[in-house]
């Protein structure tokens, strides 16, 4: 039996275990886990401090270190999120419906966990806390695998929460991480279809495209994020400035991170020599279509490619367009059904646009940096699903689970 094989079944056994207990004794445990993460906040940031080193050695871009590093206050955070998930209400247990058939049988639809989910993932040690947490909540057990980038942040992240698990009294196996962060590992764990019951992958679009073409076990496909700020001409411009800087500048290297804005031609004279300014001023290069040039010849010509690109970096593309007709057509085009936002003050246009666009989540006059479990209420996440099957948008506890159906008899038979 190979190791993965191994782990696959502590994990089983563990889920196993997992699924029946109660809500006091998760809870305790997820409190138990963050504040782990406190007290060993030293020990994290030193680990982590070595992944930071190393990739600036390896030339990884800024805006991925970002992603990478962890400070006192990002380990808080992530601390509080587990906190969150504590105070959600348990879904397992939770009845959908129930009804009452003609031969009399009460049947009973009730939410269960998953059973093992894999996560793999690239350079962001702060998934690593949140998968562990989110699927502890739903029963689940976790089986994890990070990007090389992090592996010493999530050695000590995991090898904490095993502990403050083990500590519960709860079979640490409910949290295992793959420390062998080699190609050929990655592609077993996505064939381990004996054990893990759903694999979701995050990370940049072509990462999760790679784990797409590439598994065997079940996937709920997550994250790559080419989203879109549509600028009406009937938009308060101020409120668009102000929006567009956020969505792009905060954090560039996140899958909710603004990377396209398409304008109104009616407001694009007056907006755009602005919005390019404010922009350059925070360090972000434009590209844009031959229309925005036009307003702002220092705009960098877009390319074919640029608008299906999801730039993870202080980069973004501009397209002046005829109607709001032409920007729902745009983004539906290029977007990958992440998040895309209209800045408008007429209603009939942000009700087309938010029907119209097809979408995980739909915004009017907001960043889409919103896009996010914790900002959703869920405490963390596990991902934000694109796709249309089992769950779609940020996924918290109760996407982590599934159905059965209890059915309760008095000696019926079928005639």
């Amino acid at each position: 039996m190979t190791n993965l094989e191994q782990m696959g079944q502590n994990a089983q056994s563990a889920a196993f275990e997992l699924g029946q207990l109660g809500t006091k004794k998760k809870n305790t445990a997820l409190l138990n886990m963050a504040n782990a993460l406190v007290v060993n906040t030293e020990k994290i940031i030193e680990a982590n401090k070595e992944d930071v080193e190393n990739a600036k050695k390896n030339g990884i871009k800024k805006a991925m270190i970002d992603r990478l590093l962890l400070t006192p206050d990002r380990i808080n955070d992530m601390s509080d999120g587990l906190r969150q998930v504590m105070d959600l209400e348990d879904p397992i247990g939770k009845i959908d419906r129930g009804w009452q058939t003609a031969t009399g049988l009460d049947i009973t639809q009730e939410r269960v966990p998953l059973g093992v989910i894999g996560m793999i993932y690239e350079a962001r040690p702060n998934v690593t806390v949140d998968a562990a947490g989110l699927c502890f909540k739903a029963g689940n057990a976790v089986i994890l695998r990070g990007g090389k980038e992090a592996i010493n942040s999530n050695i000590i992240l995991s090898e904490v929460l095993r502990q403050a698990l083990k500590d519960s009294d709860i079979n640490p196996n409910a949290v295992q991480l793959i420390d062998d962060v080699s190609h050929e590992t990655a592609q077993k764990m996505m064939e381990l279809t004996d054990y893990i019951d759903v694999l979701i992958p995050r990370g940049s679009g072509k990462f999760i495209k790679m784990v797409v073409n590439k598994a065997k076990v079940p996937i709920i496909e997550t994250g790559a994020g080419n989203c879109h700020i549509y600028v009406d001409k009937d938009a308060d411009l101020e409120k668009a400035l102000k929006i567009i800087i956020n969505a792009k500048v905060q954090r560039p290297s996140v899958c909710n991170a603004a990377e396209k804005v398409i304008l109104h031609k009616d407001i694009a004279n007056e907006f755009l020599p602005d919005l390019y300014d404010a922009l350059r001023a925070n360090n972000v290069e434009v590209r844009g279509d031959v229309l925005s040039k036009a307003i702002v010849p220092d705009i960098i010509p877009a390319t074919e490619e640029d608008w299906g690109t999801e730039y993870d970096d202080y980069i973004i593309a501009i397209k002046v367009v005829d109607s709001i007709d032409d920007a729902i057509k745009h983004i539906n085009k290029y977007n990958t059904k992440h998040s895309e936002s209209i800045i408008t003050e007429n209603y009939t246009a942000s009700r087309k646009f938010m029907k119209q666009i097809d979408a995980a989540v739909v915004y009017t006059n907001a960043s889409t940096r919103f896009t996010d479990g914790q900002q959703f209420g869920f405490g963390a996440e596990i991902g934000i699903s694109t796709q249309k099957l089992h769950a779609r948008g940020p996924m918290g506890a109760n996407e982590l689970t599934t159905t059965k159906y209890l059915v309760q008899g008095d000696g019926q038979i079928r005639h």
